[in-house]
């Protein structure tokens, strides 16, 4: 199976569970692994900014996917999360780390130093040419405030054939509507808006990199999978009953608002690593209401 097959459709940025004194709940690690598989989705992202990998240590994290490929057992590719904003520090990981059992990594934009677009184009060249595996690219200017330019997406696509795919979280229609117009055929865009997914896959993207997929993974895939075959009136029903619940989740942050859904789905306990903290006793209760409605 090529990676462009692998990666198409829903992929799940599965959270990282904690117990009360913070250290990593892998029993619910394993119950939130079989919950999305049995339901549905395409393939893991591991390690991502919904895992809070910010606040992870070397060993941590290294457990944790180690943890998610035996877990998994090969039953659905696993996407691995090395980004950062050091460049040098991350080529040396990605040097150093035995990738059996992965599929690919998504390499988030280095955030805070703002680099120019020559930055980031050298960033994503450094990665490509350390990498053993495919490469995704992931644009969240709301977090890191620099948006990969679709020239420059375009640019990475072209000038390394390991760079397969972009995480698109811009917002920006028009600014992908300019990818998938100049990318190479065998380029993919998957969104990484879950409101956003439905009008990106009428445009031509490939799927998506789900928040909501954690908490509710046969919804999302299924309007997923309806969308990508063109039936978008059935894909609008299951977004039209899931539009409230998406948007509470995302209401104080994520991933603090899905941690609240998987709480009350008895899946995931609701703890979180400072600087993060659960959501108000106010949005969660919304939140139960509304999983108790759906």
């Amino acid at each position: 199976m090529t990676i462009q097959n692998k990666l198409k459709g829903t992929g799940v940025a599965i959270i990282t569970p904690f117990r009360k004194d913070s250290s990593i709940d892998f029993l619910s690690l394993e119950k939130l692994i079989s919950h999305v598989l049995n339901n549905g989705v395409d393939y893991l992202v591991v390690l991502g900014t919904t895992g809070e990998v910010s606040t992870l240590n070397r060993d941590e994290k290294k457990a944790i996917l180690n943890f998610a490929i035996d877990t998994v057992d090969k039953r659905v590719p696993i996407v691995a999360g090395f980004g950062g904003n050091n460049t040098s520090e991350l080529i040396s990981s990605i040097k150093h780390y035995n990738f059996n059992g992965i599929d690919a990594i998504l390499s988030v934009a280095p955030y805070y130093t703002k680099p120019t677009q020559k930055g980031l184009y050298n960033h994503y060249k450094a990665i490509a040419t350390a990498s053993s595996l495919p490469v995704i690219l992931y644009n969240i200017p709301g977090r890191t405030s620099i948006n990969i330019s679709a020239e420059t997406t375009v640019k990475l696509a072209n000038d390394f054939k390991n760079i397969v795919a972009v995480k698109e979280a811009s917002g920006d229609l028009e600014h992908v509507m300019h990818i998938l117009k100049n990318k190479p055929d065998d380029f993919m865009v998957i969104s990484g808006d879950d409101l956003l997914t439905l009008p990106l896959i009428s445009m031509g993207i490939h799927g998506v990199i789900s928040v909501t997929a954690n908490a509710f993974p046969k919804e999302f895939s299924d309007l997923i999978n309806f969308a990508l075959k063109g039936q978008f009136k059935d894909a609008m029903n299951i977004q039209s009953k899931m539009l409230e619940i998406i948007q509470t989740l995302f209401i104080e942050g994520n991933p603090a608002g899905v941690k609240a859904a998987l709480k009350i789905l008895d899946i995931s306990p609701n703890y979180l690593r400072l600087p993060l903290e659960p959501v108000s006793k106010t949005t969660y209760n919304k939140l139960f209401n509304l999983i108790e409605e759906l």
